[in-house]
């Protein structure tokens, strides 16, 4: 007499637990925000390379700023476009060459005119106060000429917007700037991305 086959019991797969598909699910997350940050990144340094490639087709000099001198409104690690330029203008920002390094600094006065400065950091030309709404703070900064200065033939007076820490034309060893040292004027930042747009 057959004895009776006892019923297999068949395995029943084992369904994910919650915390385990809410662990899943954050690697998925983070997995598409990781390749949208890649692809954004990738986007913007192609942008910003067509930009440079562009702009030296136009022959319009690229700088990397450096330092202190012009912190607030072009802080270091900046890049600028240039163009050349024979008129400047109070307020201008231009690039020179310096001891075979290039300065940026703004244009306070043209060949000609009278510089003065008060202990308060008050800069006046040709007699009348200039407003520089620019400044984050007026300071005397590095100061040993004698005001007042009058601008020499064929230079022009610049100083930088952080005047406290700034060496410039306030001081003999930067001096006036003439006007085959300038690289050019300062008039678009392309980096950092969220700053592009034209230099005040």
């Amino acid at each position: 007499m057959e004895k009776p086959t006892e019923a297999k019991s068949q395995e029943v797969p084992r369904l994910p637990e919650k915390a385990e598909i809410e662990i899943a699910y954050k690697e998925l997350s983070y997995r598409k925000k990781f390749l949208e940050t890649l692809r954004s990144t990738a986007f913007m340094l192609t942008v910003v390379a067509a930009v440079a490639v562009l702009v030296a087709v136009l022959f319009l000099p690229i700088l990397r700023i450096y330092g202190k001198s012009m912190k607030g409104t072009l802080d270091s690690g900046d890049l600028v476009v240039s163009v050349k330029s024979n008129h400047f203008e109070t307020g201008d920002i231009v690039a020179f060459y310096y001891n075979n390094n290039i300065l940026v600094k703004r244009v306070i006065a043209e060949s000609g005119d009278w510089v003065d400065m008060d202990k308060k950091g008050n800069v006046y030309v040709n007699q009348k106060k200039i407003a520089e709404p620019y400044l984050k703070e007026k300071a005397y900064g590095e100061t040993n000429i004698t005001f007042p200065y009058q601008v020499p033939d064929g230079r022009i007076f610049v100083m930088g917007d952080n005047r406290k820490v700034s060496i410039d034309s306030r001081n003999s060893s930067v001096g006036t700037v003439a006007s085959e040292q300038i690289v050019g004027k300062l008039i678009f930042k392309i980096w950092p991305l969220p700053e592009l747009g034209l230099i005040q």
